[in-house]
């Protein structure tokens, strides 16, 4: 039940926004009556960051899996990691955590409960950006050209909202894959095997 209360609230954040998602609406999608809706979520807040929370934890497990699998016996590529990246920041829970965001820059209580979730997240996504680039980011102009990274997948996942920018996108990851390639310092060697 929680799943699937959950699962209707990010669909109604993306379809209708924070002020178009009510815990009626939810309810009703998820098919369940609103006391056992309030049994499990007391409030809007309490439902959308625990739904968004949850969505992004199995986002970034499904990117870790999905990049395992595109480089498992064909090595590593810069472009095909980017191109991850991008579908992560331009996906459904990208739109509703910025739904969320959105909203919290003006509802106080909002913001306490989701400055900290957006730090922690922010904290994940640079992790395992440099794990997935196979970087070093100790060094600093490598950190940086992360950080640079992911700020730019962010500013995809905002462009994305209004129209399908995947053609220019495509060419844009391109292009910053050979910069990273030429600039970035490589992770040394941890003597895995796979």
């Amino acid at each position: 039940m929680r799943a699937r209360l959950m699962q209707a609230t990010i669909d109604c954040l993306v379809e209708r926004g924070w002020a178009g998602t009510t815990t009626t609406l939810v309810s009703e999608r998820a098919g369940v009556s609103r006391g056992a809706q309030l049994h499990h979520f007391p409030s809007k807040r309490e439902l959308v960051v625990a739904s968004v929370q949850h969505l992004a934890d199995q986002l970034n497990g499904d990117l870790q899996r999905r990049h395992d699998e595109a480089i498992n016996g064909r090595g590593h590529s810069t472009r095909k990691t980017l191109g991850l990246l991008a579908d992560h920041f331009t996906s459904a829970i990208f739109v509703a955590s910025l739904e969320l965001w959105v909203a919290a820059r003006t509802d106080a209580e909002l913001l306490e409960i989701v400055q900290p979730m957006e730090r922690r997240w922010g904290r994940e996504e640079h992790r395992l950006a440099v794990e997935l680039l196979g970087v070093d980011d100790t060094h600093p102009p490598t950190r940086a050209l992360v950080q640079g990274t992911l700020d730019m997948m962010r500013g995809f996942g905002l462009a994305n909202t209004l129209s399908d920018d995947s053609r220019r996108r495509g060419r844009i990851l391109t292009e910053w894959a050979e910069l990273i390639d030429a600039n970035a310092r490589p992770a040394a060697p941890t003597g895995k095997t796979g």
